[in-house]
């Protein structure tokens, strides 16, 4: 279960993050390379923000459901857990803020 814990708040965060594929900065090769997936992941913007909140909530679950259980949460758990929440809030409400600082 401890895997479960801390995959879910990185899947959050790589989900939030795919909404910015467009606006990465990329050299040559790999613009030409991304191009077409940054098009077709922009087309899918709005389910990687669900999919980002839905892990989230999963995460938030499996972290503090096992309160109620007999074994103790780990910090590091904890600590990713809220770093990922700070991350999809941050590119959820800032998606230009964000996209210029990837940007340069």
């Amino acid at each position: 279960m401890r895997v479960a814990e801390r995959a879910t708040p990185v899947a959050a965060v790589v989900a939030a993050l795919s909404t910015l594929a467009c606006c990465l900065p990329l050299g040559l090769l790999g613009a030409i390379g991304l191009a077409g997936l940054s098009v077709w992941a922009q087309s899918f913007r709005s389910w990687f923000l669900g999919l980002a909140l839905v892990l989230l909530v999963a995460g938030f679950v499996q972290l503090y459901r096992g309160q109620s259980q007999c074994r103790k949460r780990s910090p590091l758990s904890v600590a990713m857990l809220w770093v990922a929440t700070a991350i999809v809030l941050v590119v959820i409400l800032f998606p230009q803020m964000i996209a210029s600082l990837l940007a340069g």
